[in-house]
């Protein structure tokens, strides 16, 4: 993109990061997010692009694509998903900033909204309740509302200030922060891809050893020895190609993930 003069205020900034409660609101098993963080955003891109139509669109498309996140995170990465829009950077650069920030902020959001503050305020409240105190239900629903909501406006506020402060300090080299953030992206997503997709291979043959006793040898041991995880990893790249090269909706995805499951499980390919 060609550099612009910005458009955007704090109070846009400020909209879209409220905006962002409706993140969970388009959520669907093709993009997860992703009409909801095109939602988010939307109003912003508009004025961004107020005498763009095409750019306009285009923009809004390369924005509808899988995303997940954490939605209490989301404002800082929103702000500076925008900044860069509305300083005129590259669109692939941007992108590849939000992209690499989906991850990290997804763990350190959960961890503070579900493992910190939830467990913390119940235990405040529930013993307050015990001990009689009618208001602690609500207590507990108000305090958690304040808290994540000071969350979300912190997180704008932060992504602005550091979305703008880099762009005018290293606009020369946001093509290089870009490249980094996708190296982050793509180690965040291989290690979730590994880690959450199981598939075993449950062939076995017995062999005979030279002391004439019988061993059982597991093709998965044997492969887990060259590379572990081997199969997940060659299971994701199948469906990312299917996806990206093929088109291949997630309908038609699961159709195929369950039949291959099924059937190499029945006769004892897989376990």
């Amino acid at each position: 993109m060609e550099s612009r003069k910005p458009v955007l205020t704090a109070k846009d900034y400020l909209n879209v990061t409220l905006r962002s409660y409706y993140l969970q609101n388009g959520f669907n098993y093709n993009s997860y997010q992703g009409t909801g963080y095109l939602f988010v955003i939307f109003p912003a891109l508009k004025k961004i692009f107020k005498n763009e139509p095409e750019k306009l669109k285009e923009f809004a498309m390369e924005n509808i694509e899988f995303y997940n996140t954490n939605p209490h995170m989301l404002p800082f990465i929103t702000s500076m998903h925008l900044a860069m829009y509305d300083h005129g950077e590259d669109v692939e650069d941007a992108r590849s900033i939000k992209m690499a920030l989906m991850g990290p902020l997804a763990g350190i959001g959960d961890s503070i909204a579900q493992f910190g503050l939830a467990p913390l305020f119940s235990t405040i409240f529930a013993g307050l309740a015990m001990d009689g105190l009618s208001f602690a239900p609500m207590g507990f629903w108000l305090t958690m509302i304040i808290s994540l909501l000071t969350i979300k406006l912190l997180m704008g506020h932060l992504g602005y200030k550091l979305g703008t402060s880099v762009i005018s300090t290293l606009s020369e080299k946001i093509g290089q922060i870009s490249n980094a953030a996708n190296i982050v992206g793509v180690t965040v997503i291989s290690a979730l891809a590994v880690t959450f997709v199981k598939a075993k291979i449950g062939i076995q043959y017995a062999t005979t050893l030279a002391s004439g006793e019988e061993q059982v040898v597991s093709i998965q041991t044997i492969l887990d020895k060259i590379l572990p995880n081997m199969l997940p990893a060659i299971i994701t790249i199948v469906v990312f190609t299917l996806v990206k090269k093929y088109k291949w909706s997630t309908y038609k995805l699961l159709a195929l993930l369950f039949a291959l499951g099924i059937g190499l499980s029945y006769f004892g390919i897989l376990v």
